[in-house]
């Protein structure tokens, strides 16, 4: 049984990986592709096949439209398409502004990570700690536009920006506990 198992598991978890890809390209000939997109340029889409991982690009003019394994579709040519006005630098570059103006979603982490230090600031580095070397949730990211959120590009500059703007948060609210703590020792010796 255990031969067995070892025969077919790698088999099993191909056709599991397979089955459950990401995202479908589907060409103007009505074929479809199960692919990870790993990029959209200005005039090809960048994406790895499921089965060797490497990066492949397929030119857009060959391509209709993109299905998004949480059921977003992308129509690839049409003209109000954000994602084809942007080169990848600016996509990111865009992604940091993002960020910067719509993410809110550190206020847990770094509310929590106060209420904790103002107890106890040795207790208090547990949360900050764990808070900041953690990335935010994407459903916190409060990103502004789903069409862009899907460039990966795009999502690495909003992504990393977020986590710097959740870990900057999370360690203020601690610096803060932490001279609430020294102030008020200093206060109960006098």
């Amino acid at each position: 049984m255990r031969k067995m198992l070892v025969v077919f598991l790698p088999l099993i978890i191909s056709i599991y990986n397979y089955l459950g890809a990401q995202d479908t390209l589907v060409l103007k000939n009505k074929s479809k592709m199960l692919v990870e997109i790993k990029q959209i340029e200005l005039n090809e889409i960048k994406y790895s096949s499921l089965t060797g991982g490497v990066v492949l690009s397929i030119n857009k003019e060959e391509v209709d439209y993109i299905a998004y394994n949480d059921g977003y579709k992308l129509k690839v040519n049409e003209k109000d398409t954000l994602l084809s006005k942007y080169a990848p630098k600016e996509l990111y570059l865009q992604g940091i502004n993002d960020a910067q103006h719509y993410y809110e979603g550190y206020r847990g982490a770094a509310t929590g990570t106060l209420v904790v230090s103002l107890l106890s600031p040795l207790v208090g580095l547990i949360p900050a700690i764990a808070c900041s070397a953690t990335t935010p949730l994407e459903k916190n990211l409060q990103y502004p536009d789903s069409k862009l959120y899907h460039d990966i590009d795009y999502q690495r500059g909003y992504v990393k920006q977020a986590k710097k703007i959740k870990s900057g948060k999370v360690w203020r609210n601690w610096g803060i506990a932490f001279g609430v703590n020294v102030i008020l020792v200093i206060l109960m010796q006098q």
